[in-house]
């Protein structure tokens, strides 16, 4: 265990990275509702992103016409980071360069993964950040100065601040008291498997075994990086964690499109089964549109995916944090250190950043509630949520970037052979429960749910 630092107070407000991305995460959002209310389009314009493509001159055109926007982007992020890892204590003469050079890579990785035929077979930007930073990381030299500018958790935490302006608690409803029975069943059964398999089979340490265990619960990357803070797991605990996560998102992007298709299955349960088995949500996304375009028919797979993953697991993404945080304080240290915890030391040790996400629901499911689905979709959609959605994309590319250039196997390699059992075990047991509820016990309500 490493060593329990004595909480800094108040002064975290504007010491840890955690508050920065409530502040920046719901600056966003205040901004995008008052420029939707004002008609003003300068967010939309500024959250631009490079679209998907399959010739090279309508790139190159839509990069021409809209380079001052790119620019403009830049340097808002520049702007905003820079002041805020200053007042963290980061040198502004390597987290400047360094940010620079993260920018223009994240450019490129979305021209790569908006590259028809590579997001089509499952290498959307995310998949094609971390791949890019690992190859980066562990082919070249990258000065170490550098980590300055590669700040996973700050980009991340952003990221899920973003995430809940685009998960109204109204979409919560619609998905359905079954749809989040399912969900919970899987992410409770799926997180407690790997804990106990870990703790008891393996021997792992219980801190790297809660990490492993909601990493591949929730959604992956950012679950591992919140509950790794709640219960001050290990640094190489969470990137082993974020590394595995990845492996099976990549093995289940081709596993359960394929499975599903030498079964015949109806595209709304599969949708259903990749949301409750599939490890990130972009991988997630990729397989449900896989496998929707093998039959034919898309839109089911996709939705039934985003009610079960998205709405419905990641939700768990507080809750589990809570959870831990609780645990840690009250039973791990006390039976460590023999002294009882203050109730305070909840509350400091929580991951403050998830507030900012249900915060952000709120505020969304408030404007939300005046508005029908109909026009949540055709209205709120594309001139409130967009522009939310985009920056946080660009936030998430930020953060798998920097996994990958801040990962190195070698280190990992130490960690043995124990901490993948425990989680393919696991993997193993999420996706046949996923498959028996989303196929042979709820098919027909998948079904008749997408069909709404």
């Amino acid at each position: 265990m490493e060593e329990v630092k004595k909480p800094m107070g108040w002064k975290e407000l504007y010491l840890k990275e955690d508050w920065w991305a409530i502040y920046l995460g719901l600056g966003i959002v205040f901004a995008a509702i008052l420029f939707f209310y004002s008609g003003n389009p300068l967010l939309k314009s500024l959250s631009v992103l490079p679209p998907k493509w399959t010739e090279s001159g309508k790139l190159f055109e839509h990069f021409s016409t809209n380079v001052i926007w790119y620019v403009a982007q830049f340097c808002f992020w520049l702007i905003i980071f820079s002041i805020s890892t200053k007042i963290l204590g980061f040198k502004q003469t390597e987290y400047i360069p360094s940010f620079i050079f993260l920018y223009i890579l994240s450019v490129i990785t979305f021209i790569i993964g908006e590259y028809k035929p590579l997001s089509d077979n499952g290498f959307e930007p995310p998949l094609v950040a971390l791949l890019i930073g690992l190859f980066i990381s562990n082919t070249l030299r990258v000065p170490k100065w550098m980590d300055s500018g590669f700040r996973v958790e700050y980009y991340i935490k952003t990221g899920i601040v973003l995430l809940g302006a685009t998960l109204p608690f109204t979409l919560i409803l619609w998905a359905g008291h079954i749809a989040l029975f399912q969900a919970t069943l899987v992410s409770v059964i799926t997180c407690l498997t790997i804990y106990f398999v870990g703790t008891k089979l393996f021997g792992l340490d219980k801190r790297f075994s809660s990490v492993l265990g909601v990493g591949a619960a929730i959604c992956g990357v950012s679950a591992a990086i919140a509950v790794g803070g709640a219960v001050k797991a290990k640094k190489e605990d969470i990137s082993i964690t974020i590394t595995l996560v990845t492996i099976w998102a990549i093995v289940m992007i081709f596993f359960i499109p394929y499975a599903s298709k030498f079964l015949n299955l109806h595209p709304a349960p599969v949708g259903a089964w990749v949301g409750s088995s599939e490890f990130a949500d972009a991988a997630g996304f990729a397989a449900a549109v896989a496998y929707g375009k093998m039959v034919g028919n898309e839109e089911p797979a996709v939705r039934a995916f985003t009610l079960m993953k998205v709405i419905g697991r990641d939700i768990w993404l507080g809750i589990w944090s809570f959870i831990f945080a609780l645990i840690a304080c009250l039973k791990w240290e006390k039976e460590e250190c023999g002294e009882k915890p203050k109730a305070s030391e909840i509350w400091w040790r929580f991951p403050k950043f998830v507030l900012g996400f249900f915060v952000a629901s709120v505020i969304i499911t408030v404007i939300a509630s005046g508005y029908s689905q109909a026009d949540y979709k055709n209205i709120l959609t594309p001139e409130l949520i967009k522009p939310i959605k985009s920056l946080r994309s660009w936030a998430f590319i930020f953060c798998f970037l920097s996994i990958g250039l801040t990962t190195r196997f070698r280190e990992l390699a130490s960690a043995g052979k124990k901490p993948f059992w425990a989680f393919t075990i696991g993997v193993i047991v999420n996706a046949t429960i996923g498959f028996i509820l989303s196929v042979l016990v709820l098919g027909d309500f998948w079904i008749e749910k997408t069909m709404q």
